[in-house]
């Protein structure tokens, strides 16, 4: 959507920021996913790709490119999830750069709702 008309999408995000609406940037660091939309879209989240958390934390390019991606998104005053968690390492290595938001088979696997309200409740009980 980004690559068809940024000026129409920038303009739209921004008038739904004021509404509340957040804007998360997916698989960050790959594909469309450029350093440009960090400075022109209202963004409040990135998701780092599972394609560099898959090699945490034994590959040093990986880990290299995760921790520059997690001091911008410090800078950016930017939430970080980490996609694809799989092992306890991953995880660690993650939670000790100040990761806090993780996603993953390691810490649950996809279900469907009524799997999930029946496990965690439903949204708006206390």
């Amino acid at each position: 959507m980004f690559a068809e008309n940024l000026d129409e999408a920038c303009a739209r995000m921004h008038a739904l920021r004021t509404h509340g609406v957040c804007f998360s940037l997916d698989d960050f660091g790959t594909g469309y996913s450029s350093l440009a939309y960090l400075k022109r879209f209202p963004l409040t989240e990135l998701k780092i790709d599972r394609s560099f958390v898959k090699d945490l934390p034994d590959e040093a390019h990986a880990g290299a490119i995760v921790d520059a991606i997690l001091a911008l998104a410090r800078t950016l005053n930017l939430d970080v999830v980490a996609e694809g968690i799989e092992t306890g390492a991953q995880r660690d290595f993650l939670v000790a750069r100040g990761c806090r938001l993780l996603q993953g088979y390691l810490l649950g696997k996809p279900s469907p709702i009524a799997d999930f309200e029946s496990q965690f409740g439903t949204a708006g009980q206390a």
